[in-house]
């Protein structure tokens, strides 16, 4: 039997490796990167609007290759075949209707040829679109003829070896259904329904975007969704805005373990002469990617008009939400292209790291203290004091140019027998001075152990490689690896976020130097020095995926946890109890931040993520008088949590708020800090 005349005899095929990967991006919510119009670019390159764009997959493969290779450099983690109107009534209308199936199967083999080529693990969706014959009253010999067209395309797509199906741009919820049984049918893997809705007013569309998800869903659809133009009610509108809305109705209705896609158009088109342009600019796109992924949206993609720039965007919005990465194995590229024969060029192989006794000093401590007192994650001891306790303090440039506050700051806090004074990387996406210019000062002129933060915010990925080398040459080598905070947080929200890497990413990249090999997989000819820490929070509002992040942080090398603040035991108990059930435990570092007023827990609780104060906490602390009093309390809830949890983390990491250093001091009071002799007590146990 050929498989190309006769796909419809044929037995759908088993799940391909990335139809498993896109399950299991289902399954742990993470957010995803689709691509963008392939006819725009197709029309770009010179195909016009009178021909068939899916016949390009036989007369001008390249020039479809080339836009699917486009959109995975832009970020593109799903790539849609060109054969979005590749059914039977559509390719009638250019006397195209005997080719059905060679124009599919031809569109998967050039997106599979495409990933290959690409060396990236991209998932291939078949793009499946309406017949054009599903407006009105369906009689039944219509609904077998519209059945028939889909069979015949969705056979040959899976016949053909895509991963995901894509049934999108349906206005028409009868068609849509056919579309989904249909897929039912003919394919194993993940499906995906996604409607187009018209710009009417409401009173004109019957049934609302959330009925319309629960209905997808309830047919057999994996993943829901909104794409193309129109808004529910937003008359005129077109673009990314009215999408949003739409999308945003659905993630209410279907709850969060149902993935709700959005690919809106590059705005609302305006008539140029003889052509539609869509005038969205991609920073116009990133807010709304960002907007769509803050929603609950876990895939974002565009439609009409959207470009790879566009799309690179959407990837850059996607790494603030733990997105971003390899969905599938690489797949190998074919011997006979230049860019598989590139790829298969051997790497350098990474070395076993320096050992963690002689990276730097707060390593070895660290090391030390998780071995001897805390058996690995194995037990549980109380510390004698600084010297089998780590602690860490967190002291911030201060405004403007002078250092002699921060210098004075951590002097104190040395000789109260502090180990390593930290330094944050532009907090809540405010200004300062460069952490790792404080952290030079502070080194030379005090010989402090420093722990730099390090965030993905700022810098492109030779921003953040030269920034890293730097530091080393300088011996900052102690590192927190954090995403970091978007722009619109802090005191100028026109500033443009980068993230070119996340903290998964960015982990990844100093094992490596750890390891003797740069980004490029080259030989670096030395070993990095590097210890890394990473942040969790055990109070996020989505604790399953703060939980599978910092799984993938430790994965990716992380060797060290700092917790945020926090000010419920329970919450704690989970997290280290759930941390410890990892099947690679690693020190922990007990976050705190001592309350200095009523006003200040409102403040925490109410207003900054990640953070929960509970009741009886604010209570305690609207019931102290202002200023010391208050202070006070604030200084024995911090010290009531470090009793509590002392046997079982390495240290803590304390971030006194307003100015107020002497407190973190008082907290660390009853463990033999800011004593007479803390200061020889921590570096006699070091010796």
């Amino acid at each position: 039997i050929n498989p190309l005349t006769n796909s419809r005899a044929m037995a759908p095929p088993e799940e391909t490796a990335g139809a498993a990967a896109f399950r299991k991006v289902i399954a742990d919510k993470t957010p995803l990167v689709f691509d963008g119009a392939m006819g725009t670019e197709l029309y770009e390159q010179g195909i016009l609007h009178t021909k068939s764009f899916e016949e390009a997959n036989l007369s001008n493969e390249a020039k479809v290759k080339a836009v699917h290779m486009q959109f995975i450099e832009a970020g593109a983690q799903v790539i849609e075949t060109n054969t979005f109107s590749a059914n039977k009534f559509s390719l009638e209308r250019y006397n195209l209707g005997t080719q059905v199936t060679e124009i599919n199967a031809a569109g998967v083999r050039i997106a599979k040829e495409a990933v290959a080529e690409s060396g990236k693990g991209t998932v291939i969706a078949g793009a499946v679109g309406p017949t054009g014959e599903g407006q009105g009253f369906l009689e039944d010999e219509k609904v077998e003829q519209i059945k028939a067209a889909f069979t015949e395309q969705i056979t040959a797509l899976a016949q053909g070896g895509v991963d995901v199906l894509c049934l999108e741009t349906f206005t028409q919820l009868s068609e849509i259904r056919i579309a989904i049984q249909v897929a039912k049918e003919q394919f194993k893997g993940p499906i995906i329904a996604s409607m187009s809705f018209s710009d009417e007013a409401q009173s004109d569309n019957t049934i609302s975007p959330g009925k319309v998800a629960v209905m997808l869903r309830k047919w057999g659809a994996d993943v829901v969704g909104v794409n193309c133009g129109g808004g529910w009610g937003r008359v005129g509108e077109g673009g990314p805005a009215a999408i949003y809305d739409v999308a945003e109705e659905m993630v209410k209705a279907v709850g969060s373990d149902v993935p709700v896609i959005a690919c809106p158009n590059a705005g609302h088109p305006k008539r140029v002469g003889q052509r539609n342009i869509y005038m969205a600019t991609e920073e116009y796109f990133l807010v709304y990617a960002k907007r769509l992924f803050k929603s609950g949206v876990k895939m974002v993609g565009g439609c009409c008009g959207t470009r790879p720039h566009h799309i690179a965007s959407v990837a850059s919005a996607v790494r603030m939400f733990g997105g971003g990465g390899e969905v599938v194995q690489v797949p190998a590229a074919s011997d006979e292209s230049v860019v598989g024969k590139a790829l298969s060029k051997p790497k350098a192989v990474e070395k076993e790291p320096i050992p963690l006794q002689e990276r730097t000093k707060l390593s070895a401590k660290v090391h030390r203290v998780w071995m001897e007192r805390l058996g690995g994650g194995t037990k549980k001891q109380a510390p004698k004091g600084p010297e089998d306790f780590v602690v860490s303090v967190e002291v911030n440039p201060s405004p403007g140019l002078s250092t002699a506050k921060p210098c004075a700051t951590a002097a104190m806090l040395r000789k109260a027998g502090v180990d390593v004074i930290n330094i944050a990387d532009g907090p809540r996406a405010t200004v300062r001075m460069s952490n790792s210019a404080l952290g030079e000062v502070l080194q030379r002129e005090g010989n402090h152990e420093i722990i730099l933060h390090m965030c993905c915010r700022d810098r492109n990925l030779l921003g953040l490689m030269s920034d890293l080398l730097g530091n080393h040459t300088r011996g900052l080598n102690n590192m927190v690896i954090i995403t970091g905070d978007p722009p619109k947080m802090g005191d100028y929200p026109k500033a443009t976020a980068v993230f070119d890497l996340d903290s998964v990413g960015l982990l990844k990249l100093v094992k490596g130097i750890n390891g003797g090999v740069d980004p490029a997989g080259r030989d670096f000819g030395d070993q990095g020095r590097f210890f890394c820490a990473t942040g969790a929070e055990p109070g996020a509002v989505d604790y399953e995926r703060e939980m599978r992040r910092l799984k993938d942080k430790i994965d990716a090398g992380a060797e060290m946890v700092m917790t945020q603040p926090v000010y419920d035991s329970a919450v704690m108990r989970k997290f280290l109890d759930d941390l410890s059930a990892f099947p690679k435990p690693v020190p922990v570092l007990l976050g705190l931040c001592p309350l200095v007023s009523s006003r200040n827990a409102e403040f925490l609780h109410n207003e900054v993520p990640g953070m929960s104060v509970p009741q009886n906490i604010r209570e305690r602390m609207a019931n102290a008088a202002p200023g010391p009093t208050a202070l006070a309390e604030g200084v024995k809830i911090a010290q009531e949590m470090l009793e509590e949890f002392q046997s079982e983390v390495v240290g803590c990491y304390v971030m006194p708020q307003l100015g107020k250093y002497e407190a973190a001091v008082s907290v660390l009071g009853p463990l033999g800090y800011g004593k007479e002799d803390s200061e020889a007590r921590r570096d006699g146990a070091d010796k």
